[in-house]
């Protein structure tokens, strides 16, 4: 068994700053109900480790495990997780006339297909170093792939509820990965509530969205990836697909991190969360000058993984649009079809329905001129587009018939 330097300093409340919050215990949520965050004494961090040193690491994620917060590397639960790549799609910014550079962060490439594995890797370690042994969340898909995935790994039980309309590659996946899984006639939110209802009775822990404080420090990865993978810069805009908004927070908490330890300057891309416009309390809030979102009546998308209805780290999500100076954006799925059939097209990129909508929202930030066309912009596909439905292909040949060539090149 390997120990890890550990420079977690405390945890503390996102929305008060209380810091009162021990490493090494047990903690869902703070006593004011909203999320905690990990903590680092990242001026020991600065002194001990270089980033470059770090980024010439294997072992995907993990490489980074001074700014993480596990302890032991027996804890560690790894299914080959590697650096996702940045694809350049220049055909797209020819297109449109754009000079700046359009790049694809392609998270499909994770384990289990999607970027919850990053966060989802780093909640069950942190679970097994903590001593437990029963998980539970509410998924609308990819999150409880993860979550039976890594479980089932770490020799963790895994119990998995999710919306009767999810995706059955999603619900197949999570129980030939060893997950217990539940469909339910509601959306997330519900599913969710029957993962809090049931924690005297099954004696399980709550590994919902921001509801326990390590999948913001295996989303935060994808920021300290990305600005390493552009030589310690940052882009001009990230637009990301937003349900829960871990991944958002967790990034824009990796910016704040490199900044202090003096990786990367001031400078931050101007983050854009982007939702369905069948679920967009995000969106709705932020419009409204409002820190909190209401509850989303009859949410509504085929994306199903921004069909989420209530965030509890809305405020944290807010915040870091408001403060980078980029906003919340909701495209409908005609849109979402449109963007994903044009990326394909164009590029030979396969992206998933909620990393299509990053693409259409850029179109709808470029066309309001909220990004110019000399910016360089960062879309997230999120999940591995080979999950979801695509469309059908007609074209047959009869091969004793004669083969009418310039149809062929009509079509």
């Amino acid at each position: 068994m390997q120990t890890y330097p550990n420079f977690v300093s405390h945890l503390e409340c996102g929305i008060s700053g209380e810091s009162d919050y021990a490493p090494g215990e047990i903690h869902a949520l703070s006593r004011r109900g909203r999320p905690l965050l990990v903590r680092y004494d990242l001026q020991t961090v600065k002194a001990a480790v270089d980033k470059d040193d770090m980024w010439a690491r294997g072992g995907g994620f993990w490489k980074w495990r001074e700014l993480l917060p596990v302890t032991k590397s027996e804890n560690l639960v790894t299914l080959g997780e590697d650096d996702t790549p940045l694809m350049a799609c220049r055909t797209l910014a020819k297109d449109h006339s754009v000079t700046g550079d359009i790049l694809i962060k392609d998270e499909g490439r994770l384990p289990t297909g999607s970027f919850k594995a990053r966060g989802l890797a780093l909640a069950v370690a942190m679970a097994k170093e903590l001593g437990l042994t029963r998980l539970a969340m509410p998924t609308n898909g990819n999150a409880g792939a993860a979550m039976a995935a890594y479980a089932t790994h770490g020799g963790l039980e895994s119990y998995i509820f999710a919306p009767d309309d999810t995706p059955d590659a999603n619900i197949r996946e999570i129980q030939l990965m060893g997950g217990k899984i539940w469909r339910v006639n509601g959306l997330i939110n519900d599913c969710g509530k029957i993962v809090g209802e049931g924690k005297e009775a099954m004696g399980w822990f709550d590994l919902s969205t921001l509801k326990e404080p390590y999948r913001i420090e295996g989303k935060k990865t994808m920021g300290l990836e990305l600005a390493a993978q552009l030589g310690w810069h940052v882009p001009d805009a990230i637009f990301y697909p937003t349900g829960g908004g871990t991944g958002l927070i967790g990034m824009w908490k990796a910016f704040d991190e490199m900044e202090k330890l003096g990786w990367i300057g001031p400078k931050r891309p101007k983050m854009f969360a982007v939702q369905a416009t069948g679920c967009a309390p995000i969106v709705k809030a932020f419009d409204e000058g409002k820190r909190h979102a209401d509850l989303w009546q009859n949410a509504h998308t085929y994306a199903a993984g921004i069909r989420v209805p209530v965030a509890v780290g809305d405020f944290l999500i807010l915040d870091a649009v408001r403060e980078s100076g980029g906003a919340a954006l909701a495209v409908d799925d005609e849109a979402i079809e449109a963007a994903r059939a044009e990326i394909g097209a164009r590029e030979g990129i396969m992206v998933c329905p909620e990393g299509a909508a990053t693409y259409a929202a850029y179109l709808k930030a470029l066309k309001e001129g909220q990004i110019g066309k000399s910016d360089s912009v960062m879309l997230f596909n999120c999940g591995n587009g080979l999950k979801y439905p695509m469309p059908e292909a007609t074209n047959i040949l009869d091969r004793h018939a004669p083969i009418d060539y310039d149809l062929m090149l009509q079509g």
